[in-house]
């Protein structure tokens, strides 16, 4: 069994897939939307329909780029206000057309820019968990890779959530902790033991639904894997009638920590 720490390096690995590749792989004729209407496009954010299985769903995902300029242009995953706020846009068509909603979620957090604190970081993710909690479609939000701190949870807000085996999802990142309770970022490791941050930690306390395994696995496998556990999700959610998924929602998340 991996430590902790371990599951976070792997979190964290450069060849890991990012939003993008799920989204070639899983959804049929994605078209991009760009823009939140506001500001401008956020190219660590990638939103926009497709077709599951023929049927019509939004996806959001979280993508940090392939070569080092790419990375660099995406801010290396970490959106700004205008990334949560397209999302959020997009979130909003969604449920005014009766679209489901997948997000894809592998960040280390928001941007800490100056920049993304003028335009309102932090109201833009607010906005996001306050607006999911009320949306009348179905949610499904994946973890595929690292999900940090708010900028994580600002599309963490569903009815199902998924993580892959090795992703992790924590409010702060262990370095960040371990500076904060004993001034040495050597100690991540003891600090993501104590965190609770990977799939298996918390999927037993009830913040995860479903654990996807990737050890001695492909990334095709795991992809198909959690497209089918994505489709059955949304074949049993929207079923389900509007006052019923929301409340299931609600109580989902006033479950949490009791």
């Amino acid at each position: 069994m991996a430590t902790a720490y371990e599951r976070v390096q792997a979190a964290r690995s450069g060849k890991r897939p990012s939003g993008g590749y799920y989204i070639d792989r899983m959804v049929d004729g994605f078209v991009e939307l760009h823009g939140d209407r506001r500001y401008g496009d956020d190219p660590a954010i990638i939103g926009g329909i497709g077709w599951m299985n023929g049927q019509a769903v939004t996806v959001i995902a979280m993508e940090r780029g392939d070569s080092i300029e790419d990375r660099m242009r995406r801010h290396f995953g970490c959106p700004s206000p205008e990334g949560y706020r397209k999302a959020l846009r997009l979130m909003k068509l969604s449920e005014k057309f009766g679209r489901p909603i997948i997000c894809l979620i592998g960040s280390s957090g928001a941007y800490c820019g100056i920049q993304a604190e003028q335009r309102g970081q932090g109201e833009a993710i607010a906005e996001n968990l306050f607006e999911m909690m009320g949306l009348r479609v179905p949610i499904i939000s994946v973890v595929i890779g690292e999900g940090g701190s708010g900028g994580a949870l600002a599309l963490g807000v569903c009815d199902t959530a998924i993580m892959l085996e090795n992703s992790v999802y924590s409010v702060i990142s262990p370095e960040g902790c371990a500076s904060i309770l004993w001034k040495d970022a050597s100690k991540a490791p003891e600090a993501a033991e104590a965190l609770h941050l990977t799939s298996y930690d918390l999927h037993k306390f009830g913040v995860v639904e479903h654990v996807i395994k990737e050890q001695n696995r492909t990334e095709k496998e795991i992809g198909a894997e959690l497209k089918q556990l994505i489709l059955d999700e949304l074949a049993q959610k929207s079923a389900m009638s509007v006052d019923a998924l929301l409340a299931a929602r609600y109580q989902k998340f006033r479950s949490i920590g009791a």
